[in-house]
């Protein structure tokens, strides 16, 4: 969890290695580094890992938050409109509010990606998308992995 200091100024965030909320999405993980009251909902800091081979949350928009995504590492596949970016470590992707987005790993190596969600107050839908993966158990695999990937 975020750990502070006496030293460090007021609002000062520092969420370690292997810190943050996590949450448990099948076949995808995430990690919450600040959100809700840390950010005065401002923002939503969070990162996500899509085991080899598996699709991510489903296309989807947001009316009013746009979302920034900076792959940390593996090969991810974005959907942003209709067109599909294979995205390498390093890429960073803006999707503003209202486009239609999704990304998922189509590589046999596990595939991870740094969101902001802006304003924040994402966390709170969680526990129920978590629960909406349980309940649906998303088994199928990407239809684009190709040997050697």
């Amino acid at each position: 969890m975020a750990t502070s200091s006496s030293r460090l100024p007021a609002g000062v965030i520092v969420v370690r290695p292997g810190e943050g909320r996590q949450y448990d999405c099948g076949p995808m993980q995430s990690a919450f580094l600040a959100d809700g009251e840390e950010s005065g909902n401002r923002y939503s800091v969070s990162i996500w890992w899509v085991s080899p081979g598996r699709p991510g949350p489903g296309a989807h928009s947001h009316e009013a938050n746009e979302e920034l995504f900076y792959v940390i590492e593996g090969m991810m596949t974005f959907l942003v409109g209709d067109q599909y970016i294979d995205a390498e470590p390093g890429t960073f992707i803006r999707v503003p509010a209202g486009v239609t987005h999704d990304f998922e790993n189509r590589t046999r190596q596990r595939a991870g990606v740094l969101n902001v969600f802006i304003p924040g107050g994402f966390e709170v839908q969680m526990p129920a998308i978590v629960e909406w993966f349980r309940a649906h158990a998303a088994t199928k695999d990407c239809a684009g992995i190709r040997e050697g990937r």
